[in-house]
């Protein structure tokens, strides 16, 4: 049998074996080595941005500190490239999202042009007076309305993300989102009136 002499001369099997038994983040290191060329790859190839594959990189490596306690890896190096595919695929869709309640957002609460009809209000004044209704009429919403609202829309976080940070379940933090939505609408027309 031969002696190996350095964590660099395992394989990624005995990394996995070795990293399973002692959790050495040296072992996580040398398989930065091996394969941050790969999963940068697979970064660029779906995020097209070079700053946030480097990010989308770094990512997924932190993540491996957890998962390779928790899976039984046979194939490495394929599995990490699914894991990368899955990382950017998820960082993607987490865009759109934000891209989808940002102009959701701003459809539902328009801009009005400044006119002097409108407002005579010079445009800062006006805008403030705007902002200063809006939040008023947030004030009025019932609790879980008004932290799942400002967490959404102002926050930008997902259902998830705000389920994980108050508690409540995905169900009611949709349904307090869109009772919320509907509820300043009502309140920002009275107001409007």
């Amino acid at each position: 049998m031969q002696k190996v002499h350095s964590i660099h001369e395992l394989d990624d099997k005995q990394l996995l074996l070795q990293y399973k038994n002692t959790l050495d983040k040296e072992v996580i290191a040398v398989l930065y080595n091996r394969y941050m060329h790969l999963v940068f790859g697979v970064c660029m190839k779906y995020l097209k941005n070079r700053d946030e594959a480097e990010d989308a990189t770094m990512q997924v490596f932190e993540k491996l500190l957890k998962d390779l306690q928790q899976y039984e890896i046979n194939e490495f190096r394929f599995w990490l490239h699914t894991v990368s595919k899955n990382h950017c695929l998820y960082i993607l869709r987490k865009q759109q999202s934000q891209f989808k309640n940002q102009k959701e957002m701003n459809k539902d609460f328009p801009v009005v042009m400044e006119n002097e009809e409108l407002s005579p209000l010079d445009g800062v004044n006006w805008k403030h007076t705007k902002l200063e209704e809006m939040n008023g009429a947030l004030q009025q919403l019932n609790d879980g309305q008004k932290v799942c609202v400002e967490l959404f829309y102002l926050k930008e976080k997902s259902y998830k993300e705000i389920s994980d940070a108050t508690g409540y379940s995905l169900l009611e933090v949709k349904s307090f989102i869109q009772n919320g939505k509907r509820n300043l609408k009502i309140l920002l027309s009275k107001s409007n009136e």
